[in-house]
């Protein structure tokens, strides 16, 4: 009889729990989600809820800038500033954050970020009572920071989980194009 080999193990797959991101991955994880969510949900909301005359016909005209500005073109292209935020103040918590479900995370930023800030925003539970905004224009735009929140939790516990060298390069081509299309829109809104 022949001895019998010793059982082989299991692969591990690729997980928070086997190769922890070091800070580096982690914050371009983080900032490409961002970005591309945030311009995605961004540019999709623009067109469905109608920003453009939102923004320059109603009384969020007194608050908001309108689309045709270079700030709001700008916006795109600033939001690592945003997402470097956001991951200095994730990184203590990631291991939680990515072993948990992203609806932990997501949670999180709707509970914090969208409803519960500390100022009155739209949209949020202070702008709510002390801005004179009607309820309807603070529901308006929760579709989309609702929305932007759960597709970046999602897609970002989900790259954390299973990080691939596609995602990474397909990532990098989305985040150039969006600081691309930032900047031309600068320089068109600056040329008007």
């Amino acid at each position: 009889m022949a001895p019998s080999s010793p059982p082989s193990e299991p692969k591990a797959s690729v997980s928070i729990e086997a190769r922890p991101p070091g800070f580096g991955a982690f914050w371009w994880r983080v900032c490409a989600t961002h970005t591309i969510t945030y311009f995605v949900a961004g540019v999709l909301a623009l067109y469905v809820l109608d920003y453009e005359h939102l923004y320059s016909q109603t009384e969020l005209s007194l608050l908001m800038r309108p689309t045709s500005s270079a700030w709001v073109a700008a916006g795109p292209g600033l939001q690592f500033i945003r997402a470097t935020l956001f991951a200095l103040v994730l990184w203590p918590a990631r291991t939680l954050l990515i072993e948990r479900s992203w609806l932990v995370l997501w949670g999180l930023f709707v509970g914090l970020a969208v409803l519960g800030t500390a100022g009155p925003a739209p949209g949020s539970f202070e702008g709510a009572v002390y801005t004179t905004l009607p309820l309807s224009r603070h529901l308006i735009g929760l579709p989309e920071v609702v929305l932007q929140t759960a597709a970046f939790s999602f897609l970002f516990v989900t790259w954390c989980r299973q990080p691939a060298r596609w995602m990474n390069v397909a990532s990098s081509v989305a985040v150039i194009l969006i600081a691309m299309m930032s900047l031309f829109g600068i320089l068109a809104a600056l040329s008007a």
